[in-house]
Protein backbone atom coordinates (compact mmCIF):
# COMPACT_ATOMS: atom_id res chain seq x y z
CA UNK A 1 0.00 0.00 0.00
CA UNK A 2 0.82 3.29 -0.78
CA UNK A 3 2.93 5.08 2.33
CA UNK A 4 1.68 8.69 1.35
CA UNK A 5 -1.33 7.64 0.01
CA UNK A 6 -2.35 6.49 3.42
CA UNK A 7 -1.64 9.40 5.25
CA UNK A 8 -4.11 11.79 6.31
CA UNK A 9 -4.17 15.14 5.61
CA UNK A 10 -4.69 17.81 8.56
CA UNK A 11 -6.44 20.83 7.91
CA UNK A 12 -5.26 23.83 9.65
CA UNK A 13 -7.52 26.03 11.31
CA UNK A 14 -8.85 28.64 8.95
CA UNK A 15 -8.40 26.54 6.18
CA UNK A 16 -11.55 25.42 4.07
CA UNK A 17 -11.45 22.15 2.20
CA UNK A 18 -14.65 21.78 -0.35
CA UNK A 19 -14.54 18.54 -2.46
CA UNK A 20 -17.39 18.80 -5.48
CA UNK A 21 -18.43 16.52 -8.12
CA UNK A 22 -15.99 14.64 -9.88
CA UNK A 23 -13.39 15.29 -7.50
CA UNK A 24 -12.95 19.01 -8.34
CA UNK A 25 -11.35 20.14 -4.82
CA UNK A 26 -11.36 23.88 -3.90
CA UNK A 27 -9.13 25.15 -0.59
CA UNK A 28 -9.51 28.30 1.50
CA UNK A 29 -7.36 29.99 3.33
CA UNK A 30 -5.72 32.94 4.52
CA UNK A 31 -2.47 33.33 1.02
CA UNK A 32 -5.41 32.72 -0.61
CA UNK A 33 -7.98 30.52 -2.67
CA UNK A 34 -6.96 27.14 -5.10
CA UNK A 35 -8.82 24.90 -7.22
CA UNK A 36 -7.72 21.79 -8.18
CA UNK A 37 -9.65 18.66 -10.48
CA UNK A 38 -7.68 15.39 -8.78
CA UNK A 39 -8.53 12.22 -10.60
CA UNK A 40 -12.19 10.81 -10.18
CA UNK A 41 -11.45 7.31 -9.77
CA UNK A 42 -9.75 8.42 -6.29
CA UNK A 43 -12.21 8.84 -3.54
CA UNK A 44 -11.66 12.27 -1.28
CA UNK A 45 -12.94 11.86 2.17
CA UNK A 46 -13.39 14.73 4.75
CA UNK A 47 -13.98 13.91 8.79
CA UNK A 48 -13.49 15.71 11.50
CA UNK A 49 -10.55 18.40 9.63
CA UNK A 50 -8.88 15.71 8.45
CA UNK A 51 -9.04 14.28 4.80
CA UNK A 52 -8.13 11.07 3.49
CA UNK A 53 -7.81 9.57 0.09
CA UNK A 54 -8.67 6.10 -0.90
CA UNK A 55 -8.04 4.25 -3.71
CA UNK A 56 -10.57 1.89 -5.63
CA UNK A 57 -8.40 -0.57 -5.67
CA UNK A 58 -4.50 -2.56 -6.11
CA UNK A 59 -4.11 -2.04 -9.39
CA UNK A 60 -0.85 -0.22 -10.64
CA UNK A 61 -2.32 2.76 -11.79
CA UNK A 62 -4.64 3.23 -8.91
CA UNK A 63 -1.55 2.87 -6.76
CA UNK A 64 0.61 5.64 -8.36
CA UNK A 65 -2.32 7.58 -8.18
CA UNK A 66 -3.16 7.28 -4.36
CA UNK A 67 0.13 8.93 -3.67
CA UNK A 68 0.09 11.41 -6.29
CA UNK A 69 -3.43 12.97 -5.30
CA UNK A 70 -2.56 13.02 -1.32
CA UNK A 71 0.71 15.22 -2.59
CA UNK A 72 -1.29 17.40 -4.36
CA UNK A 73 -3.86 17.67 -1.76
CA UNK A 74 -1.52 18.34 0.52
CA UNK A 75 0.28 20.83 -1.08
CA UNK A 76 -2.71 22.79 -1.70
CA UNK A 77 -3.33 22.66 1.91
CA UNK A 78 0.15 23.75 2.89
CA UNK A 79 -0.06 26.65 0.12
CA UNK A 80 -3.07 28.54 1.58
CA UNK A 81 -1.83 27.80 4.86
CA UNK A 82 1.88 28.85 5.28
CA UNK A 83 3.05 29.56 0.90
CA UNK A 84 5.84 28.25 -0.80
CA UNK A 85 8.64 30.07 -1.51
CA UNK A 86 12.19 29.65 -3.57
CA UNK A 87 15.37 31.98 -3.51
CA UNK A 88 17.66 32.79 -6.02
CA UNK A 89 21.05 34.04 -5.88
CA UNK A 90 22.39 35.94 -8.40
CA UNK A 91 26.42 35.68 -8.94
CA UNK A 92 28.60 37.94 -11.76
CA UNK A 93 29.84 41.07 -11.53
CA UNK A 94 27.70 43.77 -12.91
CA UNK A 95 25.12 41.09 -12.44
CA UNK A 96 22.09 42.26 -10.39
CA UNK A 97 18.21 42.25 -10.28
CA UNK A 98 15.84 45.36 -8.64
CA UNK A 99 12.06 45.94 -8.74
CA UNK A 100 10.19 48.64 -10.98
CA UNK A 101 6.55 48.89 -9.41
CA UNK A 102 5.63 45.40 -10.00
CA UNK A 103 8.38 44.53 -12.85
CA UNK A 104 11.25 42.57 -11.60
CA UNK A 105 14.45 44.25 -13.92
CA UNK A 106 17.12 41.92 -14.00
CA UNK A 107 20.75 43.14 -15.34
CA UNK A 108 22.24 40.20 -16.60
CA UNK A 109 25.06 41.16 -19.01
CA UNK A 110 23.38 41.47 -21.64
CA UNK A 111 23.24 44.75 -24.09
CA UNK A 112 19.80 45.32 -22.26
CA UNK A 113 17.76 44.90 -19.19
CA UNK A 114 15.65 41.79 -18.82
CA UNK A 115 12.52 43.04 -17.59
CA UNK A 116 10.36 40.03 -16.25
CA UNK A 117 6.16 40.96 -15.41
CA UNK A 118 4.88 40.03 -12.60
CA UNK A 119 2.32 37.32 -12.50
CA UNK A 120 -1.11 37.30 -10.19
CA UNK A 121 -0.75 34.62 -7.26
CA UNK A 122 2.95 35.23 -7.21
CA UNK A 123 5.21 37.88 -5.12
CA UNK A 124 8.16 38.43 -6.22
CA UNK A 125 10.81 40.14 -3.78
CA UNK A 126 13.86 41.71 -3.77
CA UNK A 127 16.12 41.58 -0.68
CA UNK A 128 19.41 42.56 -1.88
CA UNK A 129 20.48 43.27 -5.70
CA UNK A 130 21.97 39.70 -5.85
CA UNK A 131 19.08 37.78 -4.47
CA UNK A 132 15.46 37.15 -5.44
CA UNK A 133 12.73 35.67 -3.25
CA UNK A 134 9.81 34.13 -5.24
CA UNK A 135 6.42 33.71 -2.97
CA UNK A 136 2.63 32.41 -3.79
CA UNK A 137 0.25 29.50 -2.80
CA UNK A 138 0.51 27.37 -5.78
CA UNK A 139 3.54 24.95 -5.23
CA UNK A 140 3.77 24.56 -9.21
CA UNK A 141 3.45 28.21 -10.31
CA UNK A 142 6.22 29.40 -7.68
CA UNK A 143 8.79 26.79 -9.03
CA UNK A 144 7.76 27.42 -12.29
CA UNK A 145 8.09 31.19 -12.04
CA UNK A 146 11.75 30.65 -10.20
CA UNK A 147 12.74 28.75 -13.18
CA UNK A 148 11.70 31.16 -16.24
CA UNK A 149 13.36 33.70 -13.98
CA UNK A 150 16.92 31.28 -13.60
CA UNK A 151 16.48 30.74 -17.34
CA UNK A 152 17.65 34.25 -17.93
CA UNK A 153 21.26 32.93 -17.19
CA UNK A 154 21.60 29.84 -16.39
CA UNK A 155 24.75 28.97 -14.07
CA UNK A 156 27.74 28.47 -16.15
CA UNK A 157 30.63 26.28 -14.38
CA UNK A 158 33.71 27.62 -15.11
CA UNK A 159 33.57 30.98 -13.02
CA UNK A 160 29.47 30.32 -11.63
CA UNK A 161 28.12 33.66 -12.94
CA UNK A 162 24.34 33.33 -13.40
CA UNK A 163 21.36 32.56 -11.76
CA UNK A 164 21.06 30.00 -9.10
CA UNK A 165 18.90 27.95 -6.54
CA UNK A 166 20.42 29.25 -3.02
CA UNK A 167 20.51 25.44 -2.38
CA UNK A 168 21.61 24.69 -5.76
CA UNK A 169 25.47 23.55 -5.78
CA UNK A 170 26.97 24.14 -9.45
CA UNK A 171 29.63 22.07 -10.53
CA UNK A 172 32.85 23.87 -11.74
CA UNK A 173 34.99 23.19 -14.69
CA UNK A 174 38.68 23.72 -14.58
CA UNK A 175 39.62 26.05 -17.44
CA UNK A 176 42.11 24.97 -20.58
CA UNK A 177 45.23 23.90 -19.15
CA UNK A 178 48.14 25.95 -20.63
CA UNK A 179 50.59 24.42 -23.23
CA UNK A 180 53.49 22.52 -21.48
CA UNK A 181 57.14 24.24 -21.41
CA UNK A 182 59.30 21.90 -23.09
Amino acid sequence: MSRIGRMPIAVPAGVDVKIGANNDVTVKGPKGTLTQTLHPEMKIEMKDGVVEIIRPSEQKKHKALHGLTRSLLANMVIGVSEGFQKELEINGVGYRAQMQGKKLVLNLGYSHPVEFDEIPGIEIEVPAPNKIIVRGADKQLVGHVAAIIREKRLPEPYKGKGIKYIDEHIRRKEGKAGKGKG
